[in-house]
């Protein structure tokens, strides 16, 4: 159905508004509670304490970073402060008020390297320092800005594209080509189409990829066709680490890239992509790097004090000088950046860094949008600004947009799931063939989400994990635990109400356990939980960094040969809280390749349509076990 233009992005702005609010009402929230519960607050993963430091060095661009680590030189506890997080750095226990905007660049066991704009005046006043998880409101405006500038556009590509977004105008397509020359021979007969009808669409199409469908081997194939003819390409996604896996394969195709945004946000293995790395090797940034040095002298020089008061008018003179000295060399390191965005062919940036300070009023040919049904559809709007056409790629039957201010519709309805429920097929190819996973792990979620149009190819259909443990040991492929009648309830933890299951974490360590023991590798092993208080417990019990442990939002794109899921809930009010997104657990469902385990309370979660179908799924397949029959794994 075709929506009014005004009516729609005024919806869109009035849902923005309360997700802000929400935003900053719980980040204002969590820095008073924070404040309050003093050493406590480490436990919530949103602050680190009594930090000293311990190196300072320079980072890309002239950036200063701090190396901090504990003052009593024990490792970090367990932090949401990862590489990327934006943080306050302030005064830990001190009268020194004020603080400092940095972003994680390297995070280690016992270190934890923070990137400034410039080195921090206060780390000269005190001995211990804090950091604390920041908020930034610059998302907010960047969308809001696209939104505007999307319902004002008239007579333009962007006017034309808003219409087809909105259902105003049919999107067009050019007659796809019959002879096109792939670079991976190796597509299947749904990804070729989606290629095809990718390049052929005048103004958008959707490439609907289930897990293990190779979808972003089809963006890498249509990025590559889309350069070989010429084009220039916007390649985007919501998250850093959506963006940074396709540019990966980008790189590894041989295909030149700039990276755009805060090193400390982007992979190590590319930061050598990074538009930072690339202007710093620029002649015109080593020439601004000379005067910068030159313009620093005379600044120290005017500011020296001597016994003879230099001559009059000679200090104002220096600091002059100087001054233009830094003026060219920043106009130095503007036409540095713009001749490596010039001659780039492919740009990549999240979706909410695509900003004109840097790029300017540069226009794409093609923007190539991955993991599209995890942003919100402002967020979305921001690139599309610069865009001619439009391929998103995603899956809205896996993670939703996450939003805080949720109701039924508005931002948890991303553009893409939208767009492929007014167009469907006519814009949208689904990928069908998957590669990840045996069979009976894909069936559920094949039959639940897709319809039951997913197939698995020939090379994982029976794939058991047998061959990777000792001789003579089998694992089913499939297994429910079934906690219920045996005690093992659920409780409240941290300031956010997080859930955890004590009983639950315990046997998921007796489990892990009874797969080593087995011959199974640590780094083939995940364990995965809705809840991140869970997460938490079970890295204490699960002492092996080598075996992945991550709430399942962490854990999207990723996939290991063994998934051990664990569900928390279990409680007489059958209440099941965050279990009720089902599209979340789609995602836990179709991480592992040869075995999936689930503990599970089904007297909590049965009651549930998804998790009564999941059950008996799992009862039909001959995979249903009450933990009163687990008694051989402590044998």
């Amino acid at each position: 159905m075709a929506l009014d233009s005004s009516t729609h992005f005024a919806l869109l702005r009035q849902w923005l508004e309360r997700e802000a609010e929400a935003e900053k009402k719980e980040f204002e929230a969590r820095r008073e509670e924070l404040k309050s519960r003093g050493k406590a607050a480490e436990e919530t993963g949103q602050s680190l304490l009594a930090l000293t430091i311990e190196d300072e060095y320079a980072g890309l661009g002239g950036r200063a970073v701090l190396v901090l680590r504990k003052n009593n030189r024990t490792p970090l506890p367990w932090t949401r402060l990862d590489v990327g997080s934006p943080i306050f750095l302030s005064a830990d226990g001190s009268e020194v008020k004020g603080s400092e905007r940095g972003v994680v660049w390297v995070r280690r066991a016992d270190q934890i390297h923070v990137v400034f704009d410039e080195v921090p005046e206060l780390i000269d006043e005190v001995h211990l320092l804090r950091l604390d998880l920041a908020y930034d409101d610059i998302t907010r405006r960047r969308e809001r800005a696209a939104l505007d500038r999307a319902e004002k556009a008239k007579g333009d590509r962007l006017a034309g594209l808003r219409d087809v977004m909105l259902g105003l105008k049919a999107p067009a397509f050019d007659l796809p080509s019959d002879d096109l020359d792939f670079f991976d021979q190796g597509l299947n007969a749904d990804q070729r189409l989606a290629v095809k009808r990718a390049l052929a669409a005048r103004d958008l199409a959707i490439v609907h990829g289930p897990p293990g469908t190779g979808k972003t081997t089809v963006l890498l194939e249509i990025v590559r066709q889309s350069v070989h003819a010429g084009k220039k390409v916007l390649v985007t996604a919501p998250s850093h680490l959506g963006v940074d896996n396709l540019l990966e394969k980008i790189l590894a195709a041989g295909l030149p890239a700039v990276r755009i945004g805060h090193p400390a946000r982007v992979m190590e293995e590319l930061q050598a992509a990074t538009l930072d790395a690339q202007v710093e090797k620029h002649p015109d940034t080593k020439l601004a790097r000379g005067l910068m040095r030159e313009a620093s002298q005379l600044f120290r020089q005017a500011r020296r004090y001597t016994r003879a008061a230099p001559p009059r008018g000679s200090k104002q003179a220096t600091v002059q000088e100087a001054r233009a000295m830094m003026a060219d060399a920043r106009k130095l390191e503007a036409r540095a950046i713009d001749r490596v965005l010039d001659q780039a062919s492919i740009i990549a940036s999240t979706a909410t860094g695509v900003d004109g300070s840097t790029l300017g009023s540069r226009r794409f040919d093609l923007v190539v949008f991955d993991e599209a049904g995890q942003a919100t559809e402002p967020t979305t709007w921001i690139p599309l600004l610069r865009s001619d056409r439009v391929v998103l790629g995603g899956d809205h039957c896996q993670l939703p947009p996450t939003v805080l201010a949720g109701e039924e519709g508005g931002l948890s309805v991303s553009l893409l799931e939208r767009l492929a429920l007014l167009y469907g097929s006519q814009i949208t190819q689904l990928l069908t063939v998957q590669y990840r996973m045996n069979e009976l792990i894909m069936g559920f979620s094949s039959q639940f989400f897709y319809e039951g149009k997913l197939k698995a190819d020939p090379s994982v259909k029976d794939r058991r994990l047998a061959p990777l443990l000792l001789p003579g040991s089998e694992v089913p492929v499939i297994q429910w635990i079934d906690t219920a009648g045996a005690g093992f309830e659920e409780s409240a933890e941290g300031l956010r109400g997080s859930r955890k299951n004590e009983k639950e974490a315990q046997f998921i360590q007796t489990y892990v356990a009874h797969l080593l023991n087995l011959g199974l590798k640590p780094e083939q092993l995940a364990v995965i939980s809705p809840y991140a208080a869970q997460v938490r417990d079970l890295r204490q019990l699960i002492d092996d960094a080598r075996i992945e442990v991550d709430t399942i939002d962490g854990f999207q794109g990723r996939e290991k040969e063994v998934v051990l899921i664990s569900l928390v809930r279990s409680n007489d009010q059958q209440e099941i809280g965050f279990l009720r997104e089902t599209r979340r657990l789609n995602v836990a469902l179709t991480r592992a390749k040869r075995h999936l385990l689930i503990v599970g309370d089904s007297a909590t979660i049965g009651g549930h349509p998804f998790y009564s179908a999941l059950l008996s799924y799992f009862e039909t397949a001959g995979a249903y076990l009450s933990i009163w029959e687990t008694s051989w794994l402590s044998s």
